[in-house]
């Protein structure tokens, strides 16, 4: 983890210049996600059937732009981005309504926004911006402050308005994720184990309604779910998808068959190879020994943004970085659980190898903000904006 950069005193710090500021970046995670993202430019070329179109070249490009918006927003001290915590919370809620009363439809949900340059995906956006709409309440808040449990409806709140837009598009693996980084927050901050209980409970209620309710879940996400219990209750239907997937990781073995020698997606028997069953193309072809490789690299990669938040002096980057550095995990775990058969299939792309230019642009960015969390990890930040008391 030497690639952190040195220390800097607090007052230094506070003045850093550009140059300063490049100095401090972690070139070795950036390392790291180009690995990633070379492995997944080099996948889409292989799903295409040995062609850089349409697939790899778009990829190349968004990563591009991706990388840009990335060192930008690195730049950017933690101050600013404190304040603009909640005005990019509000937009990304209108975002969400938006989506439901004008969005683009696709494979049965209603998740797009047509900006006509690109489609936008507020969802993904909404990934980052409740990480830093928590980052920053608890920010405010000391030890104290976490242990009354009126201090935690206002966050809670925060999480449920999000999930519940998100889960009516209906995208029940984006609204998964919110849940489930959104907790991890909370118990980083110190919120007692009890209240995950009380919480806990209320989810099963909220499950049994959602299961019973004509209005939340759709039918094929239930189909779904059964699939989950018995894939092989409907071989030719809703369970072909995983079906082909299992059968294409047996086939890769330890080794794999080659690059490009992947016979179930290359003859098309495995489906949406380009995005969400990219992993499993990829072990096809790798064998289990390059899917730990990979698996490996997103290791690194959320151990260097833990690293990175244990390092900070502000509690803001510090939740931010963890934030961040779980969504990442997040990505990855389900993705590669659910082409396994280990959890239901529930559309999560897998990040910097999916194709896709909002999961792009979000995850760079992302990236982007945990840059700049070790770039100003000596800076203190006082509970209220502007006091240096940490």
């Amino acid at each position: 983890m030497g690639g952190l950069g040195p220390q800097l005193g607090v007052s230094a710090r506070n003045r850093m210049t550009w140059r300063d500021k490049v100095a401090q970046i972690s070139w070795p995670m950036i390392f790291l996600i180009g690995c990633i993202a070379s492995i997944g430019f080099a996948m889409l070329y292989s799903a295409a059937q040995l062609s850089a179109d349409p697939w790899m070249d778009r990829q190349m490009a968004r990563f591009a732009v991706g990388l840009a918006m990335m060192f930008a927003v690195a730049m950017v001290d933690l101050k600013i981005l404190m304040r603009l915590v909640y005005p990019l919370y509000l937009v990304s809620v209108l975002l969400l309504v938006w989506v439901d009363f004008a969005g683009e439809i696709g494979m049965g949900a209603q998740r797009w926004i047509d900006l006509g340059v690109v489609q936008l995906q507020p969802s993904e956006v909404m990934k980052i911006t409740l990480v830093m709409t928590l980052a920053r309440y608890f920010h405010g808040l000391s030890y104290e402050d976490i242990g009354r449990p009126l201090s935690l409806v206002l966050p809670t709140i925060l999480v449920l308005l999000p999930a519940a837009l998100v889960l009516k598009q209906p995208d029940l693996g984006t609204a998964g994720m919110l849940m489930m980084v959104a907790a991890a927050m909370f118990v980083v901050v110190g919120v007692r184990w009890w209240k995950f209980a009380l919480v806990l409970a209320m989810g099963v209620g909220v499950a049994y309604y959602a299961w019973t309710s004509p209005y939340i879940l759709r039918d094929y996400q239930k189909a779904r779910i059964m699939t989950f219990m018995d894939p092989e209750s409907d071989l030719q239907g809703t369970g072909y998808h995983i079906t082909q997937s299992k059968i294409a990781l047996g086939s890769g073995g330890v080794w794999g068959k080659g690059y490009g020698q992947g016979t179930q997606s290359h003859l098309d028997f495995l489906p949406e190879r380009q995005t969400d069953f990219i992993f499993t193309m990829y072990a096809e072809e790798f064998g289990m020994v390059g899917g730990l490789v990979l698996l490996g690299l997103f290791v690194l990669l959320v151990a260097y943004g833990v690293v990175i938040a244990v390092r900070c002096k502000s509690q803001f980057g510090r939740l931010l970085a963890y934030g961040l550095s779980f969504n990442l995990f997040c990505y990855f775990f389900i993705n590669t659980a659910m082409v396994m058969g280990l959890i239901p299939v529930v559309g999560v792309p897998l990040p910097l190898i999916s194709y896709g230019g909002t999961v792009m642009m979000t995850v760079m960015i992302g990236f982007g903000l945990v840059l700049s969390v070790n770039i100003h990890r000596d800076q203190r930040i006082g509970r209220r904006l502007g006091n240096e008391d940490a």
